[in-house]
């Protein structure tokens, strides 16, 4: 088939987000100007050098909002043990609700930011702001998204998933956002050398 999504697809859901999978979760605690915490999963997250990362937000949503006030976030690592509490803080809470509480998480102190991370993710990056975006669509208007960008300043991994000092994506068990209300889990990894050029 071939579709055109400003035209429609026709078919019972959408399959975009079914297409462009898997989406690692960043799973983004913050804390607002005023001391309120937020903790929410984004699917549209990912690192873009190996210095910074960024998630989007349909819409000005507390994880965005409260970053641009106070310039700092952290994107926990959602390993398989934790997806079912990560599931429970997408909850469309009112504002200035904990969704730690909500989801019967613990908070573990940052060293270098002021949002806690989640205790017991695998792994978390403490983030600073370097540029909040809205991207626009082809005609000029407003995509509704709201992208943070953030250079990550200091990094948690617990030592329980390093194995030979690498760490072991599979005993974290990395959960990742499908399409539809689809997740996976890693558990096999495989490698492939990058090929080297090679003159005659």
């Amino acid at each position: 088939m071939f579709y055109e999504p400003s035209k429609g697809h026709g078919l019972p859901h959408d399959p975009f987000k079914a297409i462009v999978a898997p989406r690692p979760i960043g799973w983004i605690s913050s804390i607002g100007r005023d001391g309120s915490l937020n903790l929410a999963p984004y699917s549209f997250f990912n690192a873009f050098s190996s210095a910074l990362v960024w998630f989007s937000s349909d819409g000005e949503k507390d994880s965005a909002t409260f970053a641009v006030e106070t310039g700092e976030f952290v994107a926990n690592l959602v390993g398989r043990d934790l997806a079912e509490k990560m599931n429970r803080t997408s909850v469309n809470a009112p504002r200035g609700t904990s969704e730690f509480d909500y989801a019967g998480l613990e908070m573990a102190p940052s060293r270098m930011v002021k949002p806690p991370r989640v205790a017991g993710v695998p792994a978390a990056l403490e983030c600073k702001v370097t540029e909040i975006f809205r991207p626009k669509m082809l005609d000029g208007s407003d995509s509704g998204a709201v992208v943070v960008a953030g250079e990550v300043v200091s990094v948690f991994i617990d030592d329980a998933f390093l194995t030979d000092g690498l760490f072991d994506m599979v005993k974290a068990g990395n959960v990742s956002r499908l399409g539809y209300m689809d997740y996976s889990a890693i558990t096999e990894t495989f490698v492939m050398r990058r090929p080297r050029w090679e003159k005659d």
